[in-house]
């Protein structure tokens, strides 16, 4: 009964959750580069523009450099990757924390950095710019808006538990008594 008491502590539900979105940033940014045409075309797309009304009050902000698009593209690949691995590096951290090797400051930490990586990548480069700056949810074919929510959702779960696993924690300290239970 302890093992299952602890198995669904909070420390172990954080460090599942980095453990599932690092795995997922990883196969992301795998798959933008092993599948490199067929996604940066998405980025493409939607940087023209060219699936959305059209209409001439908007479509002075199309992007159609080459150049600026493999950027913009390669960016979004490093961004990614790097995401995935703050993400490996809080779960390390996670990891040494549940096995008594280490307290949890550092993991909550690289898991909020990598969590908050992800919010701005699909939040504000893929839901603020991608769909309303060139205007994504006008396309019937070029609209990635429902999974950059979904993604977003997920690191703004992560960081909501990340960080009231801290306010646990202070609140702990404050009152005079060890969190055993984080």
């Amino acid at each position: 009964m302890r093992l299952l008491v602890a198995l669904g502590g909070l420390r172990v539900a954080l460090a599942v959750l980095t453990a599932i979105t690092a795995l997922y940033m990883g196969l992301v940014a795998l798959n933008n580069i092993t599948d490199y045409g067929t996604n940066r075309a998405f980025v493409e797309h939607v940087f023209a523009m060219d699936t959305t009304f059209r209409s001439p009050n908007t479509m002075w902000r199309a992007i159609t450099d080459q150049g600026v698009v493999t950027a913009a593209y390669v960016a979004i690949i490093a961004w990614e990757a790097l995401t995935a691995l703050v993400l490996v590096g809080a779960l390390v951290a996670w990891v040494r924390a549940l096995a008594g090797r280490g307290g949890t400051e550092v993991a909550r930490r690289l898991s909020s950095c990598g969590w908050a990586m992800q919010a701005l990548l699909f939040g504000g480069g893929f839901i603020a710019v991608g769909g309303e700056w060139f205007l994504m949810w006008q396309s019937s074919k070029w609209n990635g808006l429902q999974p950059a929510l979904q993604n977003f959702l997920i690191a703004s779960v992560g960081l909501v538990l990340v960080h009231l696993h801290r306010s646990a924690d202070q609140r702990a300290l404050s009152s005079g008594r060890s969190s055993g239970a984080s």
